[in-house]
């Protein structure tokens, strides 16, 4: 006997169910109430109802991260718009984050009827053109077109490895879809980008001419290596050829830093020591993914590649001199690359990154030099650690990681406030591993509401809250002395009980020593952790007016 064909609402859930997630973050909303039923029916997903819809978009952002694409779903304009900064984030970073909104029904549109949650000038266009900015690719469904236009724009969003945005008719979505289902496959058996073997042969032979006369060549894989599946082909060709590779901030984490051909972190003037002229006086740099010279990843763009051959092996074209190749998946071009490049034998004289020396008497003030070594030495292996856009940023990029530690920061779209939702997403994403937060208290002010979901879902993160009582990278960034960097006098320690996180490990440290009896206690803890960490606001020190200016470029030119 026939199947009944499924609602339109109910066929999206499934199909990005399909593509093996498991968890739908969002926030209800009654013009996608058969969305948000539609979780509820389909087998295999569960709600994730965050605190608000930013926070629920930077939470998706972080399950997407590890499990290669996320689903969110919020109602039409109040809430596709608040989500819109996260989202906006997720293209920025390369994030496959399929956004489901509902919006009026075609009766409301077609009788001109003003509703809540518009303009009220009877227009219920105004906001698609801005969530399908934030996208890769968007469809408004229909029960006709459903088939077809979600294979298109989920297609088309991990091709690109960008979000995807569906508008969805309240009520068309308890609509049955016309036409033939689709069954769709897990992420990890879908191939994003195919190559051409012409193509692709081409290219390899021509990264070849390159490779063969180089007696130094120097990776620098991105994280698109990651978002695109090509991290075991890349970590084949390291071991086959013995080639070195250094990570930019924004790319810190997407390989294991013990990895024996690890030069430590390449930012230009902040670079690892020697890692910047290593990198610079190679013949050979391998730009895997295609670096991004942003700001905060090349140290005011003090990075410098033009005494190298800068080759360029993009998500779907090879770059190599003045000759460029299309249709070459990154994955497929790693795969043979070792079959063109030179072996490097033994182990030469190259920059190894060290960790961090700790300091500090037991009755000290806690500071930056205090703290990162310890956070460094407390980490193990499979941990994750986030790093929130803030003062953190700073200071983590640089640190080496132990082995097997990952690592997640939102350094090009740099919202404040990212990091305590994306852990969220991220211990949903991967629950066997330790998700460890470094925040400031301005960052954390703006999306502490999430600790109460955290509870609620029973993830158990280990936070460290920065306290020094300022927007203390704005400082860093400014000078110190305005009133609009101070903050509220939170409590921090009391919040997740609060909330409702009641056997969550809670305390305040105010010394070298009481950090080191608490990061003891998290050693052997097996649950949830919170641990305000004061320090002075002196800690956050303004940089000299000629690196401002560098950054910032405000001053006249002399």
């Amino acid at each position: 006997m026939p199947t009944s064909p499924p609602t339109l609402a109910v066929y999206v859930i499934q199909r990005l169910a399909d593509l093996g997630l498991d968890k739908v973050f969002g926030v209800p909303g009654d013009y996608s109430f058969p969305i948000d039923d539609a979780v509820e029916t389909v087998p295999g997903v569960d709600w994730v109802v965050s605190a608000n819809e930013l926070n629920a978009a930077y939470a998706a952002d972080g399950y997407a991260r590890l499990k290669g694409a996320a689903i969110l779903t919020v109602t039409y304009g109040v809430g596709e718009l608040s989500a819109l900064n996260g989202v906006m984030g997720a293209k920025a970073h390369r994030l496959p984050v399929f956004v489901v909104v509902g919006e009026p029904s075609t009766r409301i549109q077609r009788s001109g009827l003003v509703t809540h949650h518009t303009l009220g000038d009877g227009v219920y266009g105004n906001f698609f053109a801005l969530s399908s900015a934030a996208a890769g690719a968007s469809a408004q469904l229909t029960p006709q077109n459903a088939v077809q236009e979600v294979e298109r724009v989920i297609s088309e969003a991990l091709r690109l490895s960008m979000p995807g945005y569906f508008l969805i008719p309240e009520d068309l979505a308890g609509l049955p879809i016309i036409g033939e289902p689709v069954k769709g496959r897990p992420l990890s058996e879908l191939t994003a980008v195919r190559s051409d073997p012409q193509e692709l042969k081409a290219a390899l032979a021509a990264l070849g001419q390159v490779l063969a006369p180089a007696t130094r060549v120097v990776a620098l894989p991105t994280f698109l290596v990651a978002r695109y599946g090509a991290v075991p082909e890349l970590e084949a060709f390291l071991a086959q050829t013995g080639v070195s590779f250094a990570t930019l901030p924004m790319d810190k984490g997407i390989l294991d830093e013990s990895h024996p051909a690890y030069l430590g972190m390449y930012n230009g003037r902040a670079s690892t020591p020697g890692v910047q002229a290593w990198v610079e006086e190679a013949d050979v740099v391998l730009d895997l993914g295609g670096v991004i010279l942003e700001d905060l990843n090349s140290a005011s763009w003090s990075s410098d590649l033009s005494r190298t051959r800068h080759v360029v092996i993009g998500p779907d074209f090879v770059k190599v001199g003045a000759k460029v190749f299309v249709q070459t998946a990154l994955r497929d071009v790693l795969a043979g690359l070792a079959s063109v490049c030179p072996v490097f034998e033994g182990a030469p004289t190259r920059p190894r990154p060290a960790l961090l020396p700790a300091s500090g008497a037991p009755t000290d003030a806690i500071l930056n030099q205090s703290f990162y070594p310890r956070l460094q030495a407390m980490l193990r292996p499979r941990d994750l650690l986030v790093c929130e856009t803030g003062g953190c940023n700073v200071h983590l990029p640089g640190m080496l990681l132990p082995e097997g530690v990952g690592y997640a920061a939102d350094t090009l779209w740099g919202a404040i406030g990212w990091g305590t939702p994306a852990v969220l997403g991220l211990a949903l994403g991967d629950a066997s591993r330790r998700v460890v937060l470094v925040t400031g208290d301005g960052a954390h002010q703006i999306s502490a509401n999430e600790l109460g979901v955290m509870g609620r879902y029973g993830v158990k993160p280990v936070i460290f809250v920065l306290n020094n009582g300022v927007y203390g990278i704005e400082i860093v960034l400014s000078e110190t002395g305005h009133g609009y960097d101070d903050l509220a006098p939170w409590r921090y320690a009391e919040l997740p009980y609060a909330m409702g996180c009641d056997r969550w490990l809670s305390k305040v440290v105010r010394t070298v020593d009481e950090l080191d009896q608490a990061i003891a206690q998290l050693q052997t803890w097996d649950g949830a952790a919170y641990i305000e960490v004061v320090i002075p606001a002196s800690e956050s020190v303004p940089q000299p007016h000629a690196v401002e200016d560098n950054t910032y470029k405000l001053d006249t030119p002399s």
